[in-house]
């Protein structure tokens, strides 16, 4: 048993090295699970001190910081930065990057999880992005070349159009104008390679997966409906930052949302559809692994975390 132990571990840290990424004080990083016919796998890019005090709104800091300490927390919160996996009879689905190089030491542990959890990154046949801030593109690339260098990247054209013109930048505040530099950068070698399909709307875009809008942290903000059997997962991208305060407060935005009115109806959207169908929930900023449950709790909601299995 030792010198099998011994061979998983060296055949790990032998891909981690090839892909030259760094290895968190943690474990690798990685949860998987079964969902209908589909495998999916949780991976953490990291983790990002949060200052909710500071950046969330419609909210009074006073009640921030209440509903924290209920929690046993406090401001600056470590909120996770997850991607995820889906793994189909044919294909290899990465929903997110995570923040790659983008975020100093705070993220650019995805490909060690990725590695840990059994893949390469030429085994990725598409990414599919919820939208286009650095912590979910930055994974993209390593020294300016394709991470991922079979995937076929998809994004919603809002989106695209958005982030990847210079000419929005006086639509913005302050401090979304780190986006627009992200986002060509992360996905400049895929344009080049041919390798971006932009979508619109609600559609199929693989088979058992589907996008639905969710305009508001960004133009072109997007869901993507995973239905398997008759299981289902709704990864939500950004539709929550701080699931102990937003989820107990729906309305309460954050400073990086676009449009802070639409983001808090598409969150409301996404509570509302996830409690009342069962859907199993892929969440990029609520504790690793960022899959669980929903389920009503007074005028909010309560995040029900996927019970661990060994064995999935």
């Amino acid at each position: 048993m030792r010198a099998w132990w011994l061979l998983a571990f060296a055949v790990i840290v032998s891909v981690a090295s090839a892909t030259d990424v760094r290895v968190g004080p943690q474990g690798p990083g990685f949860y998987r699970m079964r969902m209908g016919g589909d495998e999916i796998t949780a991976l953490l890019d990291g983790t990002h001190p949060f200052p909710a005090d500071e950046l969330l709104t419609h909210i009074e800091r006073s009640k921030i910081d209440s509903l924290l300490h209920a929690d046993y927390l406090a401001s600056p919160v470590q909120g996770s930065i997850n991607a995820f996996l889906v793994k189909t009879p044919d294909r290899l689905v990465l929903i997110d990057t995570g923040a790659g190089p983008l975020y100093a030491g705070d993220g650019g542990f995805l490909p060690a999880a990725l590695a840990a959890a059994g893949y390469r990154p030429e085994d990725v046949t598409d990414i599919l992005l919820t939208h286009l801030h650095r912590d979910h593109v930055g994974g993209l690339i390593r020294n300016g070349t394709m991470f991922f260098p079979n995937a076929i990247v998809h994004v919603n054209k809002a989106d695209s159009d958005f982030w990847l013109d210079p000419a929005n930048e006086p639509k913005v505040p302050k401090i979304l104008l780190p986006m627009f530099a992200g986002a060509m950068d992360s996905l400049g070698p895929y344009l080049k390679a041919g390798h971006v399909v932009t979508f619109s709307g609600e559609t199929d875009i693989l088979p058992g997966i589907r996008s639905l809008p969710a305009p508001g942290h960004t133009p072109g903000h997007t869901w993507y409906l995973v239905s398997s059997g008759d299981e289902h997962l709704l990864a939500w991208g950004d539709t929550v930052h701080v699931a102990t305060v937003q989820l107990a407060e729906p309305g309460v935005s954050i400073r990086y949302d676009y449009d802070e009115a639409a983001a808090a109806t598409s969150r409301k959207r996404a509570l509302d559809e996830a409690t009342a169908k069962g859907y199993w929930v892929a969440a990029a900023h609520v504790s690793f692994p960022g899959l669980g449950h929903l389920k009503r709790a007074g005028d909010g909601y309560q995040w029900v975390p996927v019970n661990y299995d060994r064995t999935p």
